[in-house]
């Protein structure tokens, strides 16, 4: 079917991939896009950096996806994390392997992602078009074109959507792709933020505001029902609202309900050192500093902010000379910094979530070619479907990958 004319709504990551696919097998393809710039999101990934995948393997990265991970495992296959490395070293990006296998562009820089795809889409054909999408037309369960803004009707064998979520409205993502969607008679799971920081209530997060830390341990424990539902180690920070972070980001995405069920998170501080050699640690410290106050001998132990907090907590006196503190005193300043307890009380707003998770329902989009089950040469790519990892370059693999299936299956 070359030729096929083929409208694809959204150039971000998934659209962009798509656009490139569909294009290069010889397909009539129009990127809509409703900014002024394409990959508006892809530019501010990352911290501006853009963690364009993760360097492992399919059974690993279906691991790190805890929303609907399964619906992933054909697409995934089909365009696998090595084949995008392949795909922008080939397209003149260099790209390297960081902590985590986490994949990022040599130039540090998410611009040169985006374009990059940008580029190779246009070369392999595809027409970007700076109109917005109104609506999209359909007729007896199939695929007739679209409206646009300004009224004008455009005919189509073939439509992608890959407008997004709703998190960084900012960059576009106002969840046009789930009207478009729910009118042609998709059920859009709720909309809910995932990879977005957490507040508490606990007034020490505000007092230790803009304090990072690297290399901490941290568990979620359902406080209802006693389990443990996530584990994870590495950075985080404090901010006048709770917590944030990369690994903070990642919990939340396993935190269900918070209104309605208690979680606690707990920080191992010092998740290198046992509880006995941390004892044996804290004990050298306060021997060296036998006739000083407990408050100006933890400073090589915790960062300052975070030493009246700690003392607070502990319930000791701030002049407490080290040489006063008993064992038992001692033990209880061990517990609490291998497991430094933290208040959930909910999520920041969707617009700050970095990934928006609920979308299109998968039970009504084929895994394989990404091609509504409802309405034929309807297809969906990104993060307008049910599916969201962690951080670590997970989400954007999702885009590419199923961006590819879409464009793929479009011929």
């Amino acid at each position: 079917m070359q030729g096929e004319k083929i409208a694809v709504i959204g150039a971000g990551a998934a659209g962009m991939m798509a656009a490139y696919r569909a294009a290069s097998l010889g397909g009539d393809v129009t990127v809509f896009e409703k900014n002024n710039m394409f990959g508006k999101k892809i530019r501010i990934t990352g911290k501006g950096r853009c963690n364009i995948t993760n360097a492992c393997d399919n059974d690993e990265f279906i691991r790190n996806i805890p929303t609907n991970g399964r619906f992933m495992y054909s697409s995934l296959n089909g365009f696998t994390p090595w084949d995008t490395i392949d795909f922008f070293e080939s397209h003149g990006l260099k790209t390297k392997i960081e902590r985590g296998n986490r994949v990022f562009p040599v130039s540090d820089k998410a611009a040169d992602v985006a374009v990059t795809l940008h580029k190779a889409s246009a070369e392999a054909g595809a027409v970007f078009s700076g109109h917005k999408v109104a609506d999209v037309l359909a007729e007896n369960g199939e695929i007739k074109g679209l409206v646009l803004e300004n009224g004008e009707k455009r005919s189509f064998q073939k439509v992608i959507i890959a407008t997004g979520g709703k998190s960084y409205p900012l960059t576009g993502s106002t969840g046009d792709g789930y009207a478009f969607a729910q009118k042609l008679g998709h059920t859009i799971i709720p909309l809910k933020p995932s990879l977005v920081p957490i507040e508490s209530p606990d007034k020490f997060c505000r007092d230790m505001q803009g304090l990072s830390l690297k290399n901490t341990g941290m568990t979620v424990v359902n406080a209802d029902s006693g389990k443990e539902v996530y584990r994870d180690f590495g950075e985080m920070l404090f901010t006048h609202f709770g917590i944030s972070g990369p690994m903070v980001l990642s919990a939340g995405a396993n935190i269900k309900n918070p209104d309605k069920t208690k979680y606690v998170i707990y920080l191992d501080l010092k998740p290198a050192l046992s509880e006995e050699k941390l004892d044996q640690r804290i004990l050298r410290d306060f021997e060296k500093n036998i006739n000083k106050a407990v408050s100006n001998s933890l400073g090589e132990l915790l960062p300052r902010k975070m030493i009246p907090v700690v003392l607070n907590r502990w319930g000791i006196s701030f002049d407490t000379k080290c040489n006063s503190v008993t064992r038992e005193q001692r033990t209880l300043l061990v517990k609490l910094l291998k497991s430094f307890s933290i208040n959930v009380k909910g999520f920041r707003p969707i617009e700050e979530a970095i990934v928006t998770s609920g979308g299109v329902c998968t039970k009504e989009i084929n895994p394989s070619t990404m091609e509504s089950r409802i309405v034929k040469g309807l297809y969906f790519a990104g993060e307008v479907i049910d599916v969201d990892g962690y951080t670590g370059g997970f989400n954007l693999q999702i885009a590419f990958s199923t961006g590819w299936a879409a464009g793929e299956s479009c011929l």
